[in-house]
């Protein structure tokens, strides 16, 4: 959708507010906290309190999801009696606080002004245009979440060509048309888009404790009437999500949960938007069915969908989790039975999946993804602890070893997180090895992990990097430049290389690069492809003229986080990565020939600060 040219500038603004205040470094000895103008920013765009309206979310692992509306089955086309019936089921919002947090989950999304559930609104609205109960459920709920530490986040949405689904009219344009006092057609866009902005302006009046908006795409009447900017300024507490399109101005991106990857848990291999901005992915835990309760009780499927919540957190993704509530509130029988057993099952590792960030990204920490043996899983990084990590293994090896790259940390100890045992493991090569496991859980074996810092990395601002092109306000310095809300680009252009000088002669034993983690990492389609480097080359220097031989050449898989090329060893004072192939084909012309890269440091030396072998039958 077309921005109006007068917002281009508060757009700009806007993102740079979604960026700027969580540019990390290149991982060193510890992550890197917000600088003193990521705050000075924050203080200017979000008002006195330099505490981001963002906070609440960065530090959630997760939601629920409620899609709950007049269509709900049984589904009713009177408001009254539909409200009626919910109050007479025995409708408590205590029920849904009480089952968010059998999840774990940190906030909750009401989608009753929902297109395809009849556009009620469960508040008492003075605005007429669509259903609204005289019962304050969307209050209720609020106080409750709150009383338990929780948020409540409302849906809104833009859409009005489902005003008749079903056979009937869901829209009453003649009331809302005497209310206004011109004639306004709910059914079209722009009619629709003003309808709702009262509404959006109604909310934030009724409710300051809410948590914000969670927004299916945009509207050409709120863009035009600057309705973003004003919830901003009248309400600066409040988040704005936004399905399906990334608005700048939003403090999130969210999608369903796509499919189509290997393993079928893993969506943040479809990810298109880079971090740091805020992402989120929203998925349904019954295996079938639509999004809202459709009068059945399929079964939840507990690899995917811990797997999908684990592999999330693994990628400082939230997981939006979608539960198909009756018309009285209570989940079908399945979705209540997985909500106990979740309870139970995530509460023994909840320090693994909260207070974390995702490993082998901008926030540093173990490599996740493939590993050996048919190994699959992510890592996890404390937030404040960069020496606490997690190793979560979703699919098992099929040998008692697991190794995976240590990224230079140092370990100090492994143990079996949910049983506390001691993990045998070595460091060798810039791998961490573990050895002598078995008892695999049947969804999530978590290793905790401590480390004695870092070593071995090159600090980035020892080096100067060129390159032999680069996109305009995308130089080659930004490849190492210490934050990840800058890259490199190097402009469609390939072969293209990237050169190290560092300053004197060093040791250099491996180069680690972070990629721009904005495509998918597997061939979607002919036109969403990955953008990652295929084929490399690695040359040494000592003057940077003659380089001679490539001391190392081959192929990068297509895979997300933090990718390490190990080198002959060698004391060199210029380094050269040359880029011959990418992952798109040209059928993807987005895609096709980009490199876009955040940061990539060098690595003088491997971590082997020790190792710990157990005697049989010990730990």
């Amino acid at each position: 959708m077309k921005r109006c040219s007068a917002l281009l500038g508060l757009v700009v603004a806007a993102l740079l507010a979604l960026v700027q205040p969580t540019a990390l470094a290149v991982p060193s000895e510890s992550p890197a906290q917000p600088d003193a103008a990521a705050a000075e920013f924050n203080v200017k765009h979000y008002g006195a309190n330099p505490k981001s309206r963002q906070d609440f979310l960065r530090a959630s692992t997760s939601g629920l999801f409620l899609h709950w509306g007049e269509r709900t089955a049984p589904a009713h086309t009177s408001c009254s009696a539909w409200e009626s019936d919910v109050t007479g089921g025995g409708w408590t919002p205590d029920y849904w606080v009480s089952e968010a947090q059998k999840l774990h989950a940190q906030y909750l999304v009401l989608a009753t002004f929902h297109s395809r559930l009849g556009y009620a609104r469960p508040w008492p609205s003075k605005i007429p245009g669509s259903c609204s109960t005289e019962r304050d459920f969307l209050g209720e709920l609020v106080a409750a979440a709150k009383a338990k530490g929780l948020k409540t986040i409302l849906y809104m949405t833009d859409d009005p060509q489902w005003h008749d689904e079903g056979g009937h009219e869901w829209l009453d344009s003649a009331a809302y048309s005497s209310y206004k006092g011109s004639r306004v057609d709910l059914t079209t866009r722009d009619g629709f888009g003003q309808f709702s902005y009262d509404n959006f302006f109604e909310v934030m009046d009724r409710y300051p404790d809410l948590g914000g908006f969670w927004i299916d795409n945009d509207n050409a009447y709120w863009e035009s009437h600057h309705l973003y900017e004003q919830i901003q300024q009248k309400r600066p507490s409040f988040t704005l999500s936004n399905n399906n399109e990334d608005t700048p101005i939003m403090d999130m991106i969210s999608n369903e949960q796509k499919t189509g990857m290997s393993p079928a848990y893993d969506y943040p291999q479809a990810l298109y938007t880079a971090q740091p901005r805020l992402t989120e992915a929203d998925f349904k835990l019954p295996s079938t069915g639509a999004w809202w309760y459709d009068g059945s009780n399929p079964s939840v499927d507990k690899k995917l969908t811990l797997g999908r919540l684990v592999t999330n957190a693994g990628s400082s993704v939230k997981a939006l989790m979608a539960e198909t509530a009756q018309v009285n509130g209570k989940f079908p029988a399945n979705q209540a039975s997985f909500n106990d057993f979740a309870n139970g099952y995530l509460g023994p590792i909840w320090e693994s999946l909260h207070g974390v960030e995702g490993g082998g990204y901008l926030y540093g920490g173990l490599k996740p993804g493939f590993w050996n043996d048919g190994a699959h899983g992510i890592t996890t990084i404390g937030r404040t602890d960069p020496d606490r990590q997690y190793v979560h293994v979703i699919t098992p090896p099929s040998t008692s070893v697991l190794k995976l790259r240590d990224n230079g940390y140092r370990v100090t100890g492994v143990t079996n997180l949910r049983t506390g045992a001691a993990i045998s493991y070595s460091q060798s090569g810039g791998t961490l090895t573990l050895s002598s496991l078995g008892g695999w859980d049947p969804y999530d074996t978590v290793f905790k992990v401590t480390t004695a810092g870092r070593t071995g990395i090159i600090p980035a601002g020892t080096y100067t990097m060129t390159a032999s092109a680069s996109a305009s306000g995308h130089r080659a310095a930004a490849a190492a430049d210490g934050s990840y809300a800058t890259y490199w680009d190097s402009d469609k252009t390939l072969p293209v290389r990237l050169d190290y000088d560092l300053g004197s002669a060093k040791k250099v034993q491996y180069l680690g690069i972070n990629q721009r983690e904005d495509s998918v990492s597997y061939v979607r389609s002919d036109t969403e492809q990955s953008a990652r480097i295929k084929g490399y080359k690695v040359y040494v220097s000592a003057d940077g003229s003659t380089w001679g031989s490539p001391v190392k050449s081959g192929t990068l898989p297509s895979t997300r986080g933090v990718a390490l090329i190990d080198l002959p060893a060698t004391t060199t004072r210029h380094v050269r990565l040359e880029v011959t192939s990418t992952y798109a084909a040209s059928s993807d012309t987005a895609r096709y020939k980009r490199l876009r890269i955040d940061e990539t440091w060098l690595g003088s030396a491997y971590a082997t600060s020790g190792s710990r072998a157990l005697e049989p039958g010990s730990g």
